[in-house]
């Protein structure tokens, strides 16, 4: 992943190489591979992928989000089952760790 993160030709790389390892503080469980040449995040199932193209903001694609609880307001869209989760800096990112945990957790806790 280190490479991929090294690679990664984006305004927002340091960003996303924060989230990545925030993310995977969060539950010793959690692993990660490259699909979709992208960091996608497993637990029983894929969880979330960043969306490698996005300039604007870093983007975290919840795989199956709309079965996510997302109490804290995170995730974003309405399709029938996936969501999104935007990070437009640092600042927006340090507001919305809890949130972020709150959902990777919610996911292991629902998959046991």
């Amino acid at each position: 992943m280190d490479t991929w993160l090294q690679q990664y030709d984006n305004p927002h790389r340091e960003l996303v190489g924060q989230i990545r390892e925030f993310i995977l503080s969060v539950d010793p469980r959690l692993s990660e591979a490259i699909k979709w040449q992208a960091p996608t995040f497993i637990y029983k199932g894929n969880i979330a992928s960043f969306f490698p193209r996005s300039k604007k903001n870093v983007t975290l694609m919840f795989h199956q989000g709309a079965s996510i609880a997302d109490e804290l307001g995170l995730l974003e869209g309405d399709g029938e089952v996936s969501r999104v989760a935007r990070f437009v800096d640092n600042a927006d990112f340090e507001a919305k760790k809890p949130a972020l945990e709150a959902v990777i957790l919610g996911w292991i806790k629902d998959k046991g």
